[in-house]
């Protein structure tokens, strides 16, 4: 247990920073799902926009720094090497 006042706090940061962390990584898993669906179903339509979602989740989660901006890169040219072979 926390014994001085920062570390309870900290304590306290920790759970609700780590809540919000495993909601975003659980969104972004659900999209990327939703992306390998679509390329599967060879759908191009939906599979630009499932991968322009994607994308733009991936951004959001490297800004508030959840995913790190080199793993958020790798996924986007991951995608985007999809996009390019249909």
């Amino acid at each position: 247990m926390a014994n001085t006042k920062s570390a309870i706090k900290a304590a306290r940061k920790t759970v609700r920073l780590t809540e919000r962390n495993r909601g975003t990584k659980t969104r972004l898993k659900t999209l990327r799902k939703r992306l390998d669906a679509a390329i599967t179903a060879k759908d191009t339509a939906s599979t630009k926009a499932a991968a322009s979602e994607y994308a733009s989740a991936m951004d959001k989660a490297t800004k508030s720094g959840v995913v790190h901006r080199n793993a958020a890169s790798r996924a986007k040219a991951h995608v985007s090497k999809h996009l390019a072979a249909k």
